[in-house]
């Protein structure tokens, strides 16, 4: 038999599975669709290379004496012993090792009247697809098994045409010959429908006990103990074990969209920076990823509601809650962004440009691309989009358009798959009784603020306040081994009270180097100013104008595909913008499941 046959009888566990012991009187009885049996048999036999080429048999045992199959013609008993040494198979995963020639698996020749009734049927009404002109050449010696694998295409084939009111193509002598065939090879025949009546029970066991057919769930559990020490600051807070785990369903209904309905609970906190003075700064300089999304007690919350869906070249987003800007718009800070989850950067300050962290909530965007290139980035696109941190409410100065927002908008250029530069502008409303600029979306009051000190955070107007914030992100991967990144953002805050105006800056630089000791680990380390704000008068008069620097240096090592664990260290400079207060360094480990 040819090398084709040979493959495409064994490109499934299907091919083999889907088979009915047919006599000639059943044969009008409706059987598996042949197209269905073509997945079955891969998994047991392995194809040869070239028609000839020595066969390789992965789980069949031993030739079994070819008289007791001419026996099983008349013998029941012998039969069924031969259908339960067929059945056997694969049990012994050292059968391979004793067997010393292909001939001891050759049990039907191309002499043989069997092998010669089945190459006619298969000529006749193309049994097996993939031979040119529908012929069948081959001149290969078969085990039974593969034998019998053929032999089950035919019966299907047969059966089709009749089931289509073909039969008068179909003669009697073929129909003789099936009938000789089935019963010379009805051990075998058994065998494969025991098989796949197996197959299908299972199946059906995992179709009746699946979640859902649209529906899968991804999973993060984030593990870390951490501490800080300097000064006031380490001595007023202790080494802590914190947790977060976030439950991911992922829906889609074309193939091509997503719902993300995600759970979030943990119980991570910031800590607390305190100046020489012994008085807690006014800072969220050194929080790190995992603390976000946290209710610090552990309770269950839905955190993010989104859904992506494409709009012709566009891909637009809708967020119900809990969207960011840098859930639609590229960041271009690979290898140290990771959504805040728990394989990027230790701090949100690293992982991405605090640009991104103004406003957030219930919303819109829109992203079209243009151009060629892309790659390892993003492709180049044009990206606008809205998000209200207090959509949901219903009271005065709230809701979708009257409450706190930011809009944003950003031109991303990639050039090939190894540079890529952004440009942002982010334009927010903070409405009256103060909050903060980097809030993440917390909205109107809110003590939220997730980077950066208090004199760029704090909106102390009573009167609300706009923001026009403008950015450059930049990635460039000159090897596959090295990737570095930055950004540099400006903010330009407009109180509509007397002497609420002021001014902040950020901006930082990262050097990752992917792969590092050992595929998928990543060193990485980052350097920058956290978002600060000079000669603030009020409050903050005299609190400080020494720019506070961040040093981050992490090792993520990659144990498995769904665990790694990061050591590092975060080490702040002049926190709260103030050089007399001690510099302050944070140690973490932190371990992360995925699943």
């Amino acid at each position: 038999m040819s090398h084709l046959l040979w493959k495409t009888l064994v490109l499934s566990p299907v091919v083999l599975g889907v088979t009915v012991l047919v006599s000639a009187r059943a044969m009008a009885a409706e059987v598996a669709n042949p197209s269905e049996d073509i997945k079955a048999k891969a998994s047991q036999i392995e194809a040869p290379e070239a028609i000839g080429a020595s066969l390789s048999i992965q789980t069949e045992q031993p030739k079994i004496n070819q008289q007791l199959f001419a026996q099983a013609k008349t013998d029941g008993n012998q039969v069924l012993e031969q259908v339960n040494r067929y059945s056997s198979e694969g049990k012994n995963q050292n059968s391979l090792s004793q067997v010393t020639s292909v001939s001891q698996f050759s049990d039907v020749q191309p002499t043989d009247w069997a092998f010669q009734a089945l190459q006619s049927l298969v000529e006749r009404y193309g049994c097996i697809a993939g031979y040119p002109n529908s012929t069948y050449r081959g001149n290969r010696a078969l085990t039974r098994y593969e034998f019998a694998a053929g032999l089950n295409a035919c019966l299907d084939r047969v059966n089709e045409l009749i089931a289509t009111a073909t039969a008068d193509l179909v003669t009697k002598q073929d129909l003789a010959t099936l009938q000789r065939l089935q019963e010379e090879f009805s051990a075998e025949l058994a065998t494969l429908r025991g098989r796949v009546d197996s197959l299908e029970a299972r199946t059906a066991e995992l179709e009746a006990n699946q979640f859902s057919t649209t529906t899968k769930l991804v999973g993060e559990a984030i593990f870390a103990v951490t501490d800080v020490f300097g000064g006031n600051t380490g001595d007023a807070n202790n080494t802590v074990f914190q947790d977060r785990v976030r439950l991911d369903l992922q829906t889609s209904f074309t193939g091509k969209d997503v719902l993300h309905t995600r759970l979030a609970a943990g119980n991570a906190l910031a800590f607390t920076q305190v100046g020489n003075n012994g008085v807690g700064i006014d800072t969220a300089e050194g929080t790190q990823t995992f603390q976000l999304g946290s209710t610090g007690n552990n309770g269950v919350i839905i955190d993010w509601l989104a859904y992506y869906v494409p709009i012709g070249p566009a891909q637009a987003y809708f967020a119900g809650t809990g969207g960011i800007h840098s859930d639609y718009v590229a960041t271009n800070n690979p290898y140290f962004e990771d959504f805040d989850g728990g394989n990027g950067a230790l701090s949100t300050f690293a992982s991405e440009s605090p640009i991104y962290r103004i406003g957030g909530g219930a919303g819109a965007a829109l992203t079209l691309p243009f151009g060629k290139g892309g790659g390892f980035f993003k492709p180049s696109s044009l990206t606008i989009g809205y998000l209200a941190s207090n959509a949901s409410n219903p009271g005065p100065n709230q809701g979708l358009l009257e409450g706190n927002y930011a809009a944003l908008g950003q031109l991303n250029f990639s050039v090939g798959d190894r540079f890529s530069i952004a440009a942002t502008y982010v334009h927010g409303y903070h409405g009256a009784g103060g909050g903060n600029l980097f809030d993440l979306g917390g909205g109107l009051g809110s003590t939220n603020r997730v980077v950066g000190t208090g004199q760029a955070n704090t909106l102390t107007t009573l009167n609300g306040s706009s923001s026009n914030s403008y950015g450059i992100e930049a990635a460039f991967r000159p090897s596959d081994k090295l990737s570095v990144s930055g950004f540099v953002s400006y903010h330009d805050i407009t109180g509509f009270g007397a002497g609420d105006d002021y001014e902040a800056w950020s901006y930082g630089l990262g050097v990752a180097l992917p792969d590092f000791g050992k595929k998928g680990n990543v060193l990485g380390i980052f350097a920058g100013a956290e978002p600060y704000a000079f000669n603030r008068g009020g409050a903050f008069a005299g609190t400080g104008n020494d720019i506070p620097y961040h040093f981050e240096g992490f090792y993520k090592y990659r144990v498995s595909d769904n665990i790694s664990i990061t050591p590092g260290v975060i080490w702040l400079t002049s926190p709260g913008q103030n050089s007399n207060n001690d510099d302050a360094i944070i140690g973490t480990l932190r371990t992360t499941f995925t699943f």
